[in-house]
């Protein structure tokens, strides 16, 4: 039986459903494309479809739980399966960082040592880094994990959020948690300050760059490049940066669902549209793969 109580209720649940159902095409598209289209076999792209291939599954780590919930009142989880999504959503969402920063250096070589880029970003180079970043998030999500839940939970079992992240199960603690918020504060600083202050130099280095080029076209390229990557790492960044860095106090159930939705749902979506919308070689691609669709048909 379905289970709406009210009608911003089945609102909030078709809201859900359609943008996860976006987030899940438009991810998946991009990673066809890329593989689709020789002119995309590139380190810029290589990067990209692992951007999109680490959304696919980092929405689903949260949303089907949501969307169930929203659809049969199926709103318990077992400790386990807490652990469970507590783990991977902060492995793929560490990973994710981490593979922000690292796409900044892949601009930054591209326009600031365009002769060198074919040696520096190698293909074995870019398997290296994706390699490095899915090793950092797991890392990550091991330390984290394993500190959260090894705490007693006395009480209250109910938790104030949407789904199994930790600063929501910290407030179920009935210990003294303030040694691992100095321990998640130091894990907030390398996966979340480290990149962002990588990505910070990288783009003043190549703002450098390309008010130095005298070709304008050149420019203008250079620049429609680095502000998609510029807009997803601020959509991305920022909420990550308000629910893991600033202190307990500074925060609500309310305020941490809202932000939570940017990180979870929202930017997952927006990616493939903000990396194909001044992107030709995207849009060129897409047109490609639906006129031999178009061509397959008519034969």
């Amino acid at each position: 039986r379905l289970l709406f109580e009210s009608p911003m209720h089945l609102f909030l649940f078709i809201m859900v459903v359609v943008v996860y159902t976006l987030a899940m095409a438009g991810n998946t598209a991009m990673v066809f494309l890329i593989w689709a289209d020789a002119r995309l076999h590139t380190p810029m792209y290589f990067l990209l479809s692992q951007l999109s291939f680490l959304d696919i599954f980092f929405t689903s780590v949260t949303i089907p739980k949501m969307i169930a919930g929203f659809l049969f009142g199926w709103t318990s989880i077992s400790f386990v399966g807490c652990g469970a999504q507590m783990f991977f959503f902060m492995f793929f969402g560490a990973t994710e960082c981490l593979l922000l920063a690292l796409m900044a250096y892949d601009r930054y070589v591209a326009i600031c040592n365009p002769l060198r880029y074919p040696s520096l970003m190698s293909h074995q180079t870019c398997l290296l880094m994706v390699a490095a970043s899915w090793l950092g998030g797991s890392l990550n999500a091991s330390i984290q994990t394993a500190l959260t839940l090894q705490f007693p939970y006395c009480g209250s079992r109910k938790i104030a959020h949407f789904f199994c992240e930790v600063p929501s199960l910290l407030r179920l603690v009935c210990a003294d948690t303030a040694s691992y918020e100095h321990v998640l504060f130091v894990t907030g600083v390398v996966v979340l300050l480290l990149p962002i202050a990588f990505i910070t130099m990288s783009y003043a280095l190549i703002l450098a760059a390309v008010l130095g080029m005298h070709s304008v076209e050149g420019r203008r390229k250079a620049l429609a490049t680095c502000s998609s990557h510029l807009t997803v790492v601020n959509l991305f960044y920022g909420p990550l940066v308000y629910t893991y860095m600033l202190p307990a106090s500074y925060h609500s159930p309310g305020q941490d669902d809202v932000v939570s939705i940017f990180y979870t749902v929202l930017t997952p979506m927006l990616n493939p549209v903000i990396y194909s919308l001044r992107n030709k070689e995207v849009t060129g691609a897409m047109k490609n793969v639906i006129g031999k669709c178009g061509m397959g048909k008519i034969a």
